[in-house]
């Protein structure tokens, strides 16, 4: 298996990498940084690094590039890259801020970072994946209490968009061989999300590794065709008890 993992240098990416680099697929991570993809790349069995940002079209189209030539094919896009609420306001978990405190500026950078990138990256994606007959992407979300959470503009809209995106991406792409899942942890991770002095606590959050069995899986032979899935980490297993007992 073939993976490209954007935003793959940190959090629930690098989970994600690691995972699926540790059961033998081949990845590329990307990040910002090239310099910074490749080092965490280095640490990882048969990874690769991609300097990718996910918001600028001409630096998405490259890096695909890259990335094809590299893996020699592409069999699954993981769109993960994402900006969240601390870009915004450092305090939003201790001091919510109401939508109309929220800069313009700020509000563009988060939608053009987790909505346009999804559609950005696999706008490029999804072309070569027909053309070689098939592939899998598998969409990063949240929770849906976030997505109308107080003082949660623009991060919220920001995943429902995406959320959205990716139901329409599968009906599109329903009967082409290219299947899109979404997939989310199921409560906040201990990522560079959160602030650093409530990641501290570690009380109530999540591991991002909780991320590892369903990529995993989403990546294996079992999941050939399955389609317009939503699944949650935490529920992963039950969800797969509950699958396999309607087979």
């Amino acid at each position: 298996m073939k993976v490209l993992v954007t935003g793959g240098t940190s959090g629930l990416g690098l989970a994600m990498a690691s995972a699926l680099a540790a059961t033998g697929a081949s990845v590329a991570l990307t990040g910002r940084s090239g310099e910074r993809a490749e080092s965490v790349a280095a640490g990882l069995p048969g990874a690769t690094g991609v300097a990718m940002d996910v918001r600028d079209e001409t630096s998405v189209a490259g890096a695909v590039d890259r990335a094809w030539s590299r893996l020699g094919g592409i069999d699954m896009l993981v769109n993960n890259a994402g900006i969240g609420m601390r870009t915004v306001n450092p305090h939003f978990m201790t001091a919510p801020r109401g939508f109309w405190e929220v800069p313009s500026d700020a509000f563009r950078a988060v939608i053009d970072t987790n909505l346009t990138g999804y559609f950005l990256v696999a706008r490029e994606v999804t072309p070569r994946m027909l053309a070689s007959g098939g592939g899998r992407i598998v969409n990063i979300s949240v929770n849906h209490s976030t997505m109308h959470r107080a003082g949660f503009v623009p991060y919220g809209p920001s995943r429902a968009g995406s959320e959205a995106l990716s139901r329409v991406m599968a009906a599109d792409l329903r009967g082409t061989g290219v299947t899109v899942n979404l997939l989310l942890p199921g409560g906040a991770t201990v990522t560079g999300m959160l602030p650093p002095d409530v990641a501290a606590e570690g009380q109530g959050y999540l591991s991002p590794a909780v991320m590892g069995p369903p990529v995993v899986w989403l990546a294996s032979d079992d999941a050939a065709g399955v389609h317009d899935e939503r699944i949650v980490a935490t529920g992963f297993e039950q969800w797969l008890r509950d699958r396999r007992s309607r087979e």
